[in-house]
């Protein structure tokens, strides 16, 4: 091993070191932000007027792919979209 390839060790372990504790808030963090994105791409098909619907209706495709898991982690058996059925 070379002075170089220790050191890139050690950088590896110190940035583990330093970022391990704050990696499960920020998941979490991240999770919650999804789920808010998909509560607005999906409002307006829930019933809630939704101001920016001319933005977001190009994006309903990438968020119907993950409706299922939003759903069951919202706590709902089924879809509440009607034009959606997952299960």
């Amino acid at each position: 091993m070379t002075v170089r390839d220790r050191l890139r060790g050690v950088s590896a372990g110190l940035r583990e070191l330093y970022e391990a504790p704050y990696r499960r808030t920020l998941s979490g963090a991240r999770r919650d932000e999804d789920d808010l994105f998909t509560v607005v791409v999906l409002a307006e098909a829930l019933g809630v007027p939704n101001p920016a619907s001319y933005y977001t209706v190009e994006l309903l495709p990438l968020v119907a792919e993950r409706v299922h898991e939003w759903h069951t982690r919202m706590g709902m058996d089924r879809s509440p979209l009607e034009h959606v059925s997952c299960c």
